[in-house]
């Protein structure tokens, strides 16, 4: 299996109201990358939603009393802890100035995924799409109007227990099955696997942040030569159940 990741450079900013689909595929036209069928398309969280008007002016957000009260434990704008707590379920760790929450979708990430990066104003923050599912949906979905079928992963940045940096994840997805599976088949000793199920979903997003980067242009990346398995699935087949998780 080969596999080629293309990066796709975006020019200019992305608005409320693009079509990011067709943003990408005339991106991809224009550097002399045709999108083909079977490729997955990655693309960052970020410009997902600033098409779909999820970025706010910290002038409009008023803390609570709550939030005041944790930023001054970390040092952070309580208009940014506001829109923290706004978007999570739960704080699960508020230790060393870092606030790690559950968002509403049920990812376990720092700042709920609150993010004031890549943005021309600085009187804003951007957040994560209301239903990442759903905009990988509608993603594929003009792509296979266009007479392409593909799978969609939107990404996002976050940080792992028990290693250091970051690495991009799977925050929706749309037309590919999340994990493989390998409980039952055996290995090349003729063991039996049992617990052996790989992120793959995951593994894509890690892979194309590659040439995807954080401040070159390039928020969408083609991957191409994957075999991956066609499904109908959720990204929250990758979430953790909260009884399960041992860090928690």
């Amino acid at each position: 299996m080969t596999i080629t990741i293309f990066p796709v450079k975006v020019a200019g900013d992305i608005e409320f109201g693009d079509n990011i689909g067709r943003v990408i595929l005339e991106s991809a036209r224009s550097s002399g990358t045709d999108i083909c069928s079977g490729d997955i398309i990655v693309v960052a969280q970020k410009i997902v939603s600033k098409s779909e008007g999820r970025v706010m002016r910290l002038s409009d957000v008023r803390p609570s009393r709550k939030a005041m009260r944790i930023a001054g434990k970390i040092k952070k704008d309580p208009r940014i802890v506001e829109l923290i707590l706004r978007e999570s379920n739960e704080v699960v760790r508020l230790q060393n100035g870092i606030l790690i929450t559950e968002t509403r979708h049920g990812f376990v990430c720092a700042n709920s995924g609150v993010d004031q990066s890549n943005l021309s104003k600085d009187d804003a923050a951007v957040l994560l799409p209301e239903d990442p599912d759903r905009s990988a949906r509608k993603l594929r979905s003009f792509f296979k109007k266009a007479g392409l079928d593909v799978a969609v992963v939107i990404t996002d940045t976050f940080g792992r227990p028990f290693r250091e940096g970051q690495t991009n994840v799977a925050v929706g997805l749309a037309g590919m099955k999340p994990i493989k599976n390998y409980i039952g088949k055996k290995d090349m000793f003729g063991k039996k696997l049992r617990v052996t199920e790989i992120a793959v979903a995951d593994e894509v997003a890690s892979a194309a942040e590659l040439v995807m980067g954080k401040s070159g242009g390039v928020p969408a990346a083609i991957v191409r030569g994957y075999e991956y398995e066609r499904s109908r699935s959720s990204v929250q087949d990758l979430v953790r159940p909260k009884k399960q998780d041992l860090f928690r």
